[in-house]
């Protein structure tokens, strides 16, 4: 018998352009998106505006045929470098509704591999946000005899030094676009009924944690596929509101939009990270997405105030916080079982009162209407995973890759079981191989890298099976656990097989000050760990703890925090195997970050060259330390 899944998947159209093309169609006058509109002053609260359906469709066909004016043809590469915004999506879905492909720059990128990606790429046109962003294509403009056009978000950043047309405004390619379909009404439709499965739709470099990123060659049908296998799971309704922030450069937040075209709910579009926890009672979202970091930022946020509060309070939340640890095992391990969430009488009278003391002002924070969250990107500590679960705030981890178009495995709703990144979407094939890695194969998998058939055959099979690089277990009834990154695993010099990503993950869940934890041991006799601090948390902690005024790097290199420090290690160990003991640690003088080049534009760490950058540390740590 054929379901209705299989019915949504197996008719699925082309392209997301032609799914947005039916969206507007069948729901114009519907909220499609929101976002903010700061005040004219610079002070007082942002406003908000929408746009139904029907008034983007009107903005996403003149960038379509804007572009077309500009000369760019189907499968030609448009660059978008600038921040998640409506303006994003709009032009990403001109470039698609033009029959071309983007290629995604984050806004953060430097010039260098900004330029990198551009050529590599072979990008026509590049969506430019501001000036600084117009900046880096200027400098390298000799190096880029492709790069046509620059068009700029922000109408006071569209100079046109050169004087030669190079540069334009967002505002003047739509004039230019509407100027086109006066002449050409059938254009964008044309275009966009013109459109194969096959065809390029996307062109993402992996952040990469080594080396020049790769370009991730993804289809149109690789999207329309994301599209409607995210409907077909259910998470998402009509009525939902989603709050995206996530960067849109990254493959995760690439696939909500997808995704919401299907489905039809609301968009609210806005991302500045520092606007998060001041939009979300605002913005009240039902359904929001986001990386791990942001859950352990919130925890330690927290956990800070709750001590703050003083001893009695912060006694409560300690109590609170274990009674939904609990709660969250039993009730999840009762649906497992029974399909049905409960707890002993006993747990649900002490989570009651926990929920009245602690939990709803949590819920609260969140915009009180909270049913979701998926969190993707990497791994989330399940200890904190639980303790949001049994506060009422649902964390559904996924997993994917960019390779994969970002959603392979989500868990399903109310039986969603934390540590897990869930169920396999429909249509996607798991399997696990003799080593451990984790294989896929499905519509979603990537067409090959970009201009490396040598390494598109090192992980994509000539049958379709992609080697993922992930370690997995997959449970009888389908729900997969990723242990580690398969070149993430160290071999200690006694021989042991280490996975750092578990003692990590155990550390920020017992330690609300840690940011980020790399644990190295590769070859040695024993394992140690880089610790940076989260500034806000460790700065709280030495007011209460005759530190305050000091400057962060002053109270990191305290012997005050190196002692608390010392305590959280000794917690960890407790918990561990022998052979995975953290014997030795050092504190970093700083947090890790993007700009560095510590982090990811994702927020995954780059071991190599955090490793690099701080050798002296780790070679002190073994040259005969004292230990912690």
């Amino acid at each position: 018998m054929v379901t209705d899944t299989q019915m949504l998947l197996e008719n699925r159209p082309p392209s997301v352009a032609t799914l947005f093309l039916e969206r507007v169609a069948a729901t114009p006058d519907a909220e499609a998106y929101r976002y903010p509109v700061p005040p004219e002053s610079g002070t007082g609260p942002d406003g908000w505006q929408s746009l139904t359906w029907a008034e983007a469709a009107t903005r996403v066909h003149a960038i379509a045929a804007g572009l077309m004016d500009l000369g760019v043809r189907p499968e030609e590469r448009v660059a978008l470098a600038a921040g998640t915004s409506v303006d994003w999506i709009l032009a990403d879905l001109g470039v698609l509704c033009a029959g071309a492909a983007t290629t995604t720059v984050y806004p953060t990128t430097n010039a260098d591999e900004t330029a990198f990606i551009l050529a590599d790429s072979g990008s026509r046109v590049l969506f430019a946000e501001d000036a600084r962003q117009l900046a880096k294509a200027r400098e390298r403009r000799a190096e880029l005899p492709e790069l046509a056009h620059v068009v700029v978000f922000e109408p006071a950043d569209a100079t046109d030094a050169d004087g030669d047309g190079w540069v334009l405004s967002l505002a003047d390619l739509e004039k230019r676009g509407a100027a086109y379909l006066e002449q050409h009404p059938d254009a964008v439709t044309g275009a966009v009924a013109a459109l194969t499965k096959d065809q390029l739709a996307t062109l993402i470099y992996t952040s990469g944690t080594t080396g020049r990123p790769k370009g991730v060659r993804l289809p149109h049908d690789a999207w329309s596929y994301m599209a409607r296998a995210i409907q077909a799971v259910g998470l998402l309704d009509e009525n939902d509101v989603q709050y995206l922030w996530l960067p849109l450069a990254h493959v995760f937040g690439k696939v909500l939009t997808a995704g919401h075209i299907s489905v039809g709910h609301v968009t609210v579009v806005d991302g500045r990270v520092d606007k998060i926890v001041e939009n979300l009672p605002v913005v009240r979202p039902t359904y929001m997405a986001a990386v791990p970091r942001i859950f352990e930022k919130v925890y330690n946020g927290v956990v800070a105030k709750a001590r703050a509060g003083g001893a009695a309070k912060y006694k409560i939340f300690q109590w609170a916080a274990e009674v939904a640890r609990e709660y969250a095992k039993a009730t999840q391990s009762s649906m497992r079982l029974t399909g049905v969430p409960t707890a002993p009488l006993r747990l649900r009278t002490q989570h009651a009162l926990a929920d009245k003391l602690v939990y709803g002002k949590l819920r609260e924070a969140f915009g009180g209407r909270l049913r979701a969250c998926v969190s993707g990107s990497a791994a989330l500590p399940p200890q904190i995973g639980y303790f949001f679960a049994g506060a009422g705030i649902h964390i559904l981890e996924g997993y994917g890759l960019t390779e994969s178009s970002a959603a392979s495995f989500v868990n399903p709703g109310e039986a969603y079981r934390t540590g897990t990144v869930g169920k396999a979407l429909p249509g996607l094939e798991v399997r696990i191989a003799e080593d451990g890695e984790v294989m896929l194969r499905g519509p979603g998998i990537m067409q090959g890298y970009h201009g490396l058939p040598e390494k598109t055959a090192e992980v994509l099979e000539p049958d379709g099976w992609f080697h993922t690089g992930d370690i997995g277990e997959l449970s009888p009834d389908g729900f997969l656990k990723i242990t580690d990154r398969k070149k993430d695993l160290i071999k200690t010099s006694g021989g042991k097989y280490i996975s750092p990503v578990e003692i990590e993950g155990q550390f920020k869940a017992v330690c609300p000050y840690v940011s980020n934890v790399l644990v190295v041991g590769g070859g040695r006799n024993f394992c140690s760990a880089l610790l940076a601090l989260d500034e806000p948390a460790i700065l709280a902690w030495a007011e209460e703890n005759g530190l305050g005024g000091r400057p962060y790097p002053e109270v990191v290199a305290s012997p005050e925090v190196r002692s608390l420090m010392a305590d959280y290690v000794r917690s960890v160990n407790d918990s561990v195997q022998r052979w995975q003991e953290i014997r030795q640690f050092r504190i970093l003088p700083r947090d890790l970050d993007i700009e560095h080049g510590d982090l990811t534009p994702s927020m995954k760490l780059k071991r190599p060259v955090v490793e690099r950058e701080f050798a002296p540390l780790i070679e002190e740590m073994y040259a005969g330390a004292v230990e912690a």
